[in-house]
């Protein structure tokens, strides 16, 4: 039996997702952006809700889990790096930790820097990762409240994932990603085809979120700070990796 993801639109740009155990009927949302959407998800699916995993403190992350955890019997796990900015937690994890969704297994791997605490879960079995705010298609989150050399770290236990996994991040923003990473990247192969398989998903009014992450590997200017030909083109050569990547987030903060 295999783990179900639905994938959703919440508020103006996120997606919310419902994660179910088919074996056991086990349905978690990962984050609650809001819950009238997660609600309408779990009826269109015939799903009951059991759990709530967290990846970081933001509203647009966990302003549903309340409303959520009033209407149904539910564990809310989450950061415990942020344990005091997240109200009805149950479970906090950290770095190594795994949470249990009936017979299916995910991760926790701690990702700072978008905020100190953000925390993604991997389902190995299945190669699913979901990384909220931390890794986006072709970007990465703002560098809201961490430093470039943890975040950097974060990043680089992510792209340590098989090639194969499919990403489900927080957030449609790959088309602005794009945009900037091409200003710095612009002659790297993957990233041009990636930016023209991304314009055929948007001009037939697709999502494009999940995304590869073997892809991502080779299309993404963040998981390439290390890539001497990327800091060359930042004329960075022969910088610390973490320094590049610095310069690569300061750089999309100021497109």
């Amino acid at each position: 039996m295999a783990l179900i993801i639905d994938t959703f639109p919440c508020l103006n740009d996120n997606f919310g997702y419902l994660l179910h155990d088919e074996q056991t009927g086990a349905t978690a949302a990962l984050d609650a952006p809001e819950d009238g959407p997660t609600r309408e998800a779990l009826k269109r699916r015939g799903w009951t809700l059991t759990d709530i995993f967290v990846t970081h403190h933001h509203a647009d992350h966990t302003d549903g889990i309340l409303p959520l955890k009033a209407d149904f019997d539910i564990k809310v796990t989450g950061p415990k790096g942020e344990a005091d900015k997240i109200k009805g937690l149950d479970e906090l994890v950290g770095e190594g930790d795994t949470v249990s969704l009936g017979d299916t297994t995910l991760v926790v791997i701690e990702t700072p820097g978008h905020t100190l605490g953000h925390i993604c879960y991997f389902d190995a079995a299945g190669e699913n990762l979901f990384s909220a705010d931390a890794l986006f298609s072709i970007g990465c989150g703002r560098m809201f409240e961490g430093t470039p050399g943890p975040m950097w770290e974060g990043l680089k236990k992510l792209r340590a994932l098989p090639d194969g996994t499919t990403v489900h991040c927080g957030h449609e923003y790959t088309a602005a990603n794009i945009r900037f990473a091409v200003s710095i990247d612009g002659q790297n192969p993957a990233l041009q085809a990636r930016a023209a398989n991304v314009e055929r998903l948007l001009a037939a009014g697709k999502p494009t979120v999940p995304f590869n992450l073997g892809e991502d590997k080779m299309a993404n200017p963040f998981l390439r700070a290390d890539d001497p030909a990327l800091a060359a083109g930042m004329g960075l050569s022969g910088a610390d990796p973490a320094d590049v990547f610095a310069a690569i987030r300061k750089a999309k903060d100021n497109f």
